[in-house]
């Protein structure tokens, strides 16, 4: 099996996840990565599957001393690239694990902000469609919307990646339209 083979790693995280809303989330944060990957000129399948799978454990062991160590052992266990796992292990931030590749950064960069535009979009009749960074940190300051999205990642993944924030809203937000349908995401009605 090639670990960065996406069909078999999307046989994995639906292995290991049944939360439909989590395995949208993740690939959402997939098409992020897909998509600065490009920008990048990065390996796109290598950085895509990262997002797919950087949560695949969550829903069975969503504990600090379990997420996401758990699931980056069974992807050490299946073969998949160390460079995939530091990643993984780097989003989050009470491992410790340095995120100092551009994938790490990017894939801590993406998780938050994917989360926020998904609560966004779900609240537009138009979805993801004309989706401004203006009605997105509009959002953001209302600490009671999506009141699980940690604000501050956003930020702070938007500055450890050398990009605007706005700029990076818009980003995500276009790469997650490409898949809207997927995602759920679609304007109502159509």
């Amino acid at each position: 099996m090639d670990p960065l083979n996406r069909e078999e790693s999307w046989k994995l995280l639906c292995e290991w996840t049944q939360s439909e809303s989590l395995r949208k989330h993740m690939l959402a944060v997939e098409a992020a990565m897909r998509a600065y990957a490009r920008k990048f000129g990065e390996d796109e399948e290598k950085w895509g599957v990262t997002g797919l799978l950087h949560d695949m454990d969550y829903e069975k062991h969503p504990s600090p001393a379990e997420h996401p160590t758990v699931g980056v052992g069974e992807l050490e266990r299946r073969g998949y690239p160390e460079d995939v796992r530091a990643a993984i292990l780097s989003h989050a931030d009470y491992l410790d694990v340095p995120r100092d590749t551009p994938m790490s950064k990017t894939l801590y960069a993406v998780d938050e902000l994917s989360g926020l535009i998904t609560a966004v979009a779900l609240m537009r009749p138009e979805g993801l469609d004309g989706l401004k960074a203006k009605s997105v940190r509009k959002k953001m300051k209302q600490k009671s919307f999506a009141a699980s999205v940690n604000r501050e990642d956003i930020t702070c993944g938007a500055e450890d990646l050398g990009v605007d924030l706005n700029e990076h809203i818009e980003f995500v937000a276009a790469a997650m339209r490409e898949q809207a349908e997927t995602l759920g995401l679609v304007p109502k009605g159509a």
